[in-house]
């Protein structure tokens, strides 16, 4: 029995605080959920559906796999152990039980509510991993649902039946009966089926997918909904990516590229060669700063792949034609090393540089050496100007700003980087990130970016070996700690913390900085964390390149771009607390010199996953590697926040299961706007408006 159309019709559109019959405790619970309107009722799909049409025997053995039960409750009982724990139980009879049936204990620690729910004579469904325990099976915590014979027992029972997303003082039961009586009110023509015609399946509109995603009639109903919806989902997204590219391609810009002869002289003054990947990537970036439109590439290649150099050979082609360059880090510390480094490359060719963050501002050099530079703008103003957030703001002036790069891109807002972007005259925009992106997340978060790759390390980098080991082997990892410093290396130790926390059971840098001071005596030890002033964070990076300090206690501030040839060993503590793509991260702080260098990642927990994730660390360096798995381990959700990337949130895709989805919806937008660039045709109207729309949506939550 599907929902079908009553008399009593409601909008779409229509807040739920209109619907007289939801109270209105329901309506503020519903709005934790994010669901206010019709709309966003319809919407809230569910996250799966049980089969209760008909039930399986009780089984007499575990599985791995969550199975849907039904069954009489004979006996419940309630049992304390440890002082104030309590463990409630639930045993369970199935229907037409036989000699040979076994029952089923459910069980639910320290949840108090449960017991007041569960009463002997109920007929209940769970849904959990069966589990032998003491020669009987059980049910840990499963999910659970109370039949009543009621009106309305169609909706819940002998059906496939919906699991939604729920929240306190909202039962599945309410949640379902509320969805039921909204679908029965609604109009099919309420909703406008969003894909274009040749790509719609069979006779499926967005109304009859709504329906069949809630109440199916069969599982293939079920799917061929679902991936109606997952479709509709992926091409409004990339509608709206579409729509960003072809805005920026229409832009009026202008040719941001010299001759090349201060790029030359830079190249022969390196003492190695550019690898062909970095050669490829710049011929990239060349042919789009000689371009009239806006330039708007992703660099993307892995730690220590050479990205700086790529982006200093484009901004001196910027500089040549005349131009300023602007050059964005995340934070303090990496944007005064890409000063420093820039200084240290360009102070010899002439290219003056300026920093310019919260805490620090400096030039260097007297006057510019390069006259094609000075031409457009005043001999004291710099050609390149380094900073953090604070470039964003109108304190830092651009006298003709032809290049914007921006580090560390996924450390940035959409919002934040349209500010430098979004100047008249467009900039060409180059943004780098040395966290490799898995292929489909390059269709969705960068979408709206031409990509290129450096797919090949410099030669002269040293090997890097990891190794996972317990914390109990502290002990020796402390006497190969000493032994490399006594050989002249340098040290990382890594924490997750800055101060002990109460509440995890982490070790933090703070507090164990004195520890390090007499474990490595005579060497000398530095503390550096995100909570230290940044004219002494500056001065603690400087006497550790100097060699000055030999082991630096730090947290994740150096996460990212910090380069000192001579530190060859990384101790990270508590390495199940990090991030695959964030170990990978700070493992790359080490192997930038000549010498053989170690990473040592040491953990206390013995978690299949943590030893899933570690192993990968173990197994290759290849960042593209790394990023796959853990986008295997984590999911897409995690490695990317849909705040920062400016898109709409997802309610039914899943980009890592639904890739082929997300190419098929991704060929629909393109084609859409190669055949009709502004979206003026007729057929195409109701596209502009869902454009507007969902720009509206996902651009008013940017961080």
């Amino acid at each position: 029995m599907s929902p079908k159309l009553t008399t009593n019709s409601v909008a779409i559109s229509q807040s739920l605080e209109e619907l007289n019959w939801i109270p209105r405790p329901k309506v503020l619970a519903l709005r934790r959920l994010g669901i206010e309107t019709v709309e966003d009722l319809l919407t809230h799909f569910p996250r799966r559906h049980e089969d209760r049409t008909e039930f399986p025997h009780f089984p007499r053995a575990e599985s791995e796999v969550p199975i849907c039960l039904c069954g009489e409750v004979i006996k419940t009982s309630l049992r304390r152990f440890g002082g104030w724990k309590k463990i409630f139980e639930a045993t369970l009879e199935e229907s037409e039980a036989n000699v040979l049936s076994e029952p089923l204990v459910c069980r639910w620690f320290n949840l108090h509510y449960v017991q007041k729910m569960i009463a002997t004579g109920q007929r209940i469904v769970v849904f959990g991993k069966p589990r032998l325990r003491a020669k009987r099976i059980c049910m840990d915590h499963p999910d659970f649902e109370i039949i009543e014979n009621d009106e309305e027992i169609s909706i819940h029972f002998r059906r496939i039946t919906p699991i939604y997303p729920a929240t306190e003082g909202l039962s599945q039961r309410l949640l379902r009966s509320m969805v039921y009586r909204v679908l029965n009110s609604v109009g099919d023509q309420s909703f406008e089926t969003l894909l274009p015609r040749p790509f719609v399946n069979g006779n499926m509109t967005r109304a009859a997918a709504i329906r069949a995603i809630h109440f199916p009639h069969d599982w293939q109903q079920r799917d061929s909904a679902r991936e109606h919806l997952v479709l509709s989902e992926f091409f409004t997204m990339q509608m709206l990516i579409a729509s960003r590219r072809t805005k920026a391609s229409i832009r009026i810009g202008q040719a941001h590229c010299g001759s090349g002869a201060l790029y030359d002289k830079f190249v022969n003054s390196l003492p190695f060669a550019l690898t062909g990947a970095q050669r490829k990537v710049i011929e990239e970036i060349r042919r789009d700063l000689a371009a009239t439109h806006p330039m708007n590439r992703l660099l993307q290649g892995d730690v220590g792949s050479g990205k700086t150099l790529v982006a200093i050979a484009a901004m001196l082609l910027a500089i040549e034609a005349g131009y300023q360059a602007a050059f964005m880090a995340p934070t303090q510390i990496l944007a005064e090393q890409h000063y420093d480094v820039l200084r240290r490359w360009l102070d010899p060719l002439g290219v003056r540089v300026a920093l310019r963050t919260a805490a620090r501002q400096e030039e260097s050099g007297p006057v510019s050496l390069f006259p094609l530079a000075q031409a457009s703008f005043g001999t004291d103003e710099p050609e390149i100007i380094v900073g953090t957030h604070a470039l964003l703001y109108e304190s830092v002036s651009f006298s003709n700003l032809g290049l914007v790069v921006i580090d560390e891109q996924h450390k940035f807002g959409v919002a934040q980087r349209a500010r430098l972007t979004m100047r008249e005259p467009a900039p060409d925009v180059l943004v780098m990130t040395a966290t490799p992106i898995p292929r489909t997340l390059t269709m969705t978060i960068y979408g709206d970016l031409d990509v290129s790759t450096i797919d090949e390390m410099p030669r002269n980098r040293g090997k890097i070996v990891t190794a996972v080991r317990d914390d109990s082997k502290l002990p020796e990892v402390l006497t190969f700690l000493r032994t490399e410093l006594e050989r002249g290396r340098q040290l990382y130790v890594i924490y997750p913390l800055i101060d002990e926390s109460e509440k995890l059971d982490v070790k933090a840098a703070t507090a164990e900085y004195e520890l390090w001071r007499e474990r490595l005596h005579p060497f000398r030890c530095e503390l550096l964390h995100g909570r230290i002033a940044p004219l002494e964070k500056q001065q603690i990076m400087e006497r550790f390149r100097r060699g000055e300090t030999n082991a630096l206690i730090s947290t994740t501030v150096l996460e990212v771009g910090v380069d000192v040839p001579n530190a060859s060993v990384m101790l990270i503590e508590n390495a199940e607390r990090f991030g695959l793509a964030q170990l990978h991260q700070l493992r790359g702080r080490i192997g930038r010199g000549e010498h053989k260098s170690y990473c040592i990642l040491l953990t206390s927990a013995q978690a299949k996953e943590v030893s899933a994730k570690l192993d990968v660390l173990e197994r290759t360096r290849n960042g593209f590697e790394v990023a796959e798995a853990d986008w295997e381990l984590r999911g897409p959700g995690d490695l990317l926040g849909t705040a920062q990337s400016g898109l709409p949130a997802l309610k039914i895709g899943n980009l890592k299961t639904d890739a082929d989805l997300m190419r098929r919806a991704r060929a629909a937008a393109i084609s859409v706007f190669e055949a009709d660039p502004r979206l003026e045709r007729p057929e195409n109207q109701h596209f502009r408006r869902l454009i507007v729309e969902q720009q509206g949506r996902t651009f008013s939550n940017v961080s």
